[in-house]
């Protein structure tokens, strides 16, 4: 069986909306016709005039309502249409652009966007908030929202090309993560030492292609994640597990809403948690990466996570998806994401399950940091200990979690403590409600003040 993951030719898919939903794309286009060429008719956003930027804003806000009230009554149609009924299952990055080619002005065209790429953040249209109304629009849906969610499931084309690699040799060595498979083990090392091991769109990619391979090599049986050495002046010789979504990167308008903040949490995050989805094969044994699909829809595997120095912003979100945390002792976790102005990813929805209320807001509101020795830690981190130890209880925890009971088990706990469902509803909002914020006043302000990397 092979799944079709691009979307569907983009007349076919236009040509397909039903009644209702077609006569309302026709009034809606010439709307977002009218806007587009307005906007193109203005000066670049940096260079605009008090009054082009007030009337530019105007126009986009008018633009904005009428896409969200297409997108709340016809959702549905839309990716009905997208993916040939459903029979495609394109990620979300081909399906944004296969709605910018079928439905002209919806989402902003693969040219549009890379116009914007090449501009500073604060110097942006802010064409990606178009982006997010209509993923809130999809993900909304109790239809297409599912479907799509399961899409980014699927294991990505570069981890199948590196598969047969992997499988032989044991080792992948990428720019953003190091992966071997030791005595049964997917050793993922993140290995960012310039940058403290920050986050951008290179990493997201090398992140999910080894954790993708880590679940599709038989021969694996638990995954641990750990950052390396660091080369950096401050931590030079020293692990540092990670510093957080790279700043610098987000000034330089090099982070995007699908490629970075989006795919983080519906790719290899949510991987983590629930697995990779493939075709089932009848003949494969089950956990083999193609068991029998009537067992469960995906290959999933307990994952350890091993901190060292801190776990900062996206550094601590991850630490969320993972079976078993072990920290140095004097390591902290911390989420300033409120401070920078923006969606700590997932923890708003994962966090105060493990936390409860009150840590979780002084964590996420007003930027708490934990320390792995201070008693909250407890419930953010499995065990504490020396820095010296921390190889010994590595080995530890993997051999725990090596028992043949483990994956049902851990399946049935993510089913209680993360449920599909509430998950799709979270990111709907956040589709929308972090493509609003990276481009918020506060944002841009207190990212200008790094500038574009070397």
């Amino acid at each position: 069986m092979t799944i079709e993951h691009s979307a569907a030719p983009a007349g076919a898919a236009a040509a397909a909306l039903p009644g209702d939903a077609g006569r309302a794309w026709d009034e809606l286009g010439g709307v977002l016709r009218d806007a587009d060429a307005f906007l193109d008719g203005l000066p670049e956003p940096a260079v605009r005039s008090a009054e082009q930027r007030t009337a530019a804003a105007a126009a986009l806000d008018r633009a904005r309502a009428a896409r969200t009230r297409f997108m709340d009554a016809h959702a549905a149609a839309v990716y009905d249409a997208l993916t040939a009924g459903r029979t495609r299952e394109p990620r979300i990055d081909a399906l944004v652009e296969a709605a910018a080619e079928a439905f002209p002005g919806l989402v902003p065209t693969a040219a549009r966007l890379a116009a914007e790429r090449t501009r500073a953040q604060a110097d942006k249209e802010g064409l990606e908030i178009d982006q997010g109304i209509f993923l809130r629009g999809v993900l909304r849906s109790p239809v297409a929202g599912p479907h799509l969610l399961d899409a980014m499931l699927a294991p990505t084309e570069r981890a199948l090309d590196l598969l047969p690699e992997f499988v032989r040799t044991g080792a992948v060595d990428m720019e953003a993560v190091r992966l071997e498979r030791r005595d049964g083990v997917a050793h993922l090392t993140m290995c960012r030492d310039d940058c403290l091991n920050a986050e951008d769109e290179r990493q997201v990619d090398d992140m999910e292609t080894a954790v993708d391979l880590a679940l599709l090599d038989p021969s694996v049986g638990v995954g641990l994640l750990r950052g390396g050495e660091m080369s950096h002046p401050r931590y030079r010789g020293r692990r540092v597990f990670s510093a957080g979504i790279n700043l610098k990167r987000l000034h330089a308008g090099e982070i995007s809403l699908v490629g970075f903040l989006l795919r983080r949490e519906m790719g290899y995050i949510a991987k983590l948690v629930r697995g990779v989805r493939v075709p089932a094969d009848p003949d494969a044994p089950d956990g083999s990466g193609g068991g029998p699909a009537w067992q469960w829809p995906t290959v999933d595997k307990p994952w350890v996570a091993a901190v060292d120095a801190f776990a900062i912003g996206g550094g601590m979100q991850l630490l969320q998806a993972f079976d078993h945390v072990i920290a140095e002792a004097g390591a902290y976790l911390s989420l300033p994401a409120a401070q920078e102005g923006i969606i700590p990813g997932a923890s708003n929805y994962r966090l105060t399950r493990a936390t409860g209320p009150r840590i979780s807001r002084q964590i996420i509101l007003s930027g708490r940091r934990i320390r792995a020795a201070e008693p909250a830690a407890a419930t953010l981190v499995d065990e504490v200990v020396e820095p010296p130890e921390m190889d010994a209880a590595v080995a530890r925890a993997v051999d725990r979690l090596r028992g043949p009971a483990v994956v049902t088990n851990r399946r049935m706990l993510n089913l209680a403590d993360d449920p599909p469902e509430e998950f799709r509803r979270y990111m709907a909002e956040f589709a929308l409600q972090q493509a609003l914020r990276i481009y918020g006043q506060d944002v841009l302000a207190k990212v200008g003040r790094f500038g574009r990397p070397a």
